[in-house]
């Protein structure tokens, strides 16, 4: 199979596995500490959390990141982005045993939640350069491969990630912190192995006429208004389409987590413990469904084209969330934990080649802050709107049938847009003649 020989190919790339060896630590350490985080939050006995609880915390952790958001993708065109990736790497090792200190002396929460904070706000350094880097170590033939591996592997390693924090939180007498110190020890280990790539290797090209570091912060609004024009330019109307279904992609996520969350925690099992187990089979049944998009979605896009496999993704989510989901039974719901892992897994993978082929390099990394910004406001809007609708329980048939609604507006709009510009293709045909 060609996909199967592309793969092949990249992993006997050098540059290409050391790349992945990077991304697979740095996410298998967010799995293992993100778990901690849950552990310590959402399943302690001594805490009655409530959806307004979790959206609470999603705020304070992912809302003040996109003020620095912006500035990452600027700082990101500037810096060598393996150097973000070594010290990117060695600060979140600090401050993860940061993290874990102030678990064992149960420092109030504000205090905790700063310093869970600044790992998230460096992770989005890290991951935003990680996709911003992997064209400068695979060709464009096989960008689409790439883009199915890195990203969904460094997916998978971040669920095998929050399986091995379960099973050191079980081992080590229900320790949050140990398996805190854990994450730290494993992004310690990204820091070092970023080291055996190249300086220069992963970008950006130096340009000598760049301002210096004050300045460029300075006109960090101009530049990023310069990479909302190049994004708007009407030959890139692809991008701007796929950025726009994503983010309402993860909107319907981040409500069905919050969801979940409280399902395994007061209905669906009698035990915080038992909840914790039922959430980890859940991740990793989505984890699951991550693999299978990476072996189906290159051939999809290679058929369909990476805006028709979006529509395909939220139009298969339109029937099947509400049909497994609204039972509110564990069966079908775990079922629906691999479909969407796949469907959104499936969905990114072709956002990311979409950014990726039709962004030029010099906004590249602006554009993927402003991806991730998006990503993390609308994950927010989902929490705060599920901590509305939920009930202590976390059964919410009208949530469900939101989620669905959904889904059906940005299958119905990918559509429209897509019969609009093969209009538009047909009439600059007709008048080129």
């Amino acid at each position: 199979m060609p996909v199967v020989r592309d793969l092949r190919l990249l992993v006997r790339l050098r540059y290409f596995r050391r790349l992945l060896y990077v991304r697979l630590l740095s996410q298998g350490a967010d799995g293992v500490y993100q778990v901690a985080l849950a552990a310590y939050v959402v399943f302690s006995p001594e805490k009655q959390t409530s959806a307004t609880a979790i959206a609470s915390a999603m705020a304070v952790l992912l809302l003040p990141y996109s003020l620095v958001g912006p500035f990452a993708g600027v700082l990101l065109d500037r810096w060598r982005r393996r150097q973000v990736f070594v010290y990117g790497n060695l600060l979140r090792a600090l401050l993860a045993a940061a993290t874990a200190a102030l678990m064992i002396s149960h420092a109030p929460d504000w205090l905790f939640y700063a310093s869970a904070l600044c790992v998230t706000a460096v992770n989005r350094f890290v991951l935003a350069g990680l996709s911003a880097a992997l064209p400068r170590v695979v060709d464009t033939e096989r960008l689409v491969v790439a883009n199915s591996l890195s990203p969904t592997a460094g997916t998978l390693a971040a669920t095998a990630g929050g399986g091995l924090a379960f099973g050191v939180r079980i081992v080590v007498s229900d320790s949050d912190a140990v398996v805190v110190l854990l994450g730290a020890f494993l992004y310690l280990c990204a820091g070092l192995g970023s080291l055996r790539l190249p300086s220069a290797l992963l970008g950006p090209d130096r340009h000598p006429d760049r301002p210096r570091l004050g300045t460029t912060l300075a006109e960090t609004a101009r530049e990023l208004l310069a990479a909302v024009r190049h994004l708007a330019a009407p030959r890139r109307r692809e991008v701007a389409r796929a950025l726009a279904a994503m983010t309402l992609m993860r909107f319907c996520y981040g409500a069905l987590l919050v969801l979940l969350l409280m399902l395994c925690r007061y209905t669906l099992s009698d035990t915080p413990d038992g909840g914790m187990r039922l959430l980890g089979t859940a991740l990793a049944l989505s984890g699951a469904g991550f693999f299978a998009a990476a072996a189906v979605t290159p051939w999809a896009v290679g058929r369909l084209g990476p805006v028709r496999w979006i529509t395909a993704c939220a139009g298969t989510a339109t029937v099947l969330e509400p049909a497994l989901g609204l039972p509110f039974a564990t069966g079908p719901l775990m079922v629906a934990a691999f479909v969407l892992g796949l469907i959104t897994q499936g969905a990114k993978i072709a956002t990311d080649t979409v950014v990726q082929t039709c962004v030029e390099d010099a906004f590249r990394g602006r554009i993927f802050s402003v991806y991730d910004v998006l990503f993390n406001v609308a994950f927010v809007g989902a929490a705060g709107v599920a901590a509305l609708m939920l009930p202590p329980d976390g059964r919410s048939p009208m949530l469900v049938v939101l989620v669905a609604a959904v889904y059906g507006a940005i299958t119905l709009a990918l559509v429209r847009s897509e019969r609009r510009s093969a209009e538009e293709h047909l009439s600059d045909i007709a008048e080129t003649e």
